[in-house]
């Protein structure tokens, strides 16, 4: 499925672009995250903000969790960089969390390039 045709992916691309057309790229991580929390408030689209996930291992609780950076609508993991550039690694990090909440969507988004980036990652339990 492609973003247009969710829309929860597809609202939240805008919400982040219009984040990178407002502050552009050069900025750190948290500025990012607060502008994005901002605007998702200015949209209606409901969110939790560094949503914490439990990790299991053959039946033991970690003592370790995952902290994303948002989950919205109730079921879409949004992580968003800074970074020059995406690697496999900001990929891997969705993934994980992902899997450690029992989610199936994700969406990994980068305003540290001239031009916002985004990847929409999808995983089958």
């Amino acid at each position: 499925m492609n973003d247009q045709k969710d829309p929860r992916t597809y609202a939240l691309i805008g919400v982040a672009m219009e984040v990178h057309r407002e502050k552009g790229c050069g900025f750190k991580e948290p500025v990012y995250q607060e502008c994005f929390e901002i605007e998702l408030g200015l949209q209606g689209i409901s969110f939790e903000r560094e949503k914490e996930f439990l990790i299991d291992y053959k039946g033991h609780r970690l003592k370790k969790t995952y902290q994303a950076d948002f989950v919205c609508f109730g079921e879409v993991i949004v992580e968003l960089k800074a970074l020059n550039e995406l690697a496999s690694r900001e990929e891997s990090q969705v993934v994980n969390y992902l899997k450690a909440s029992g989610l199936s969507v994700g969406l990994l988004i980068n305003f540290g390039a001239e031009s916002l980036q985004f990847k929409r990652i999808v995983c089958t339990h």
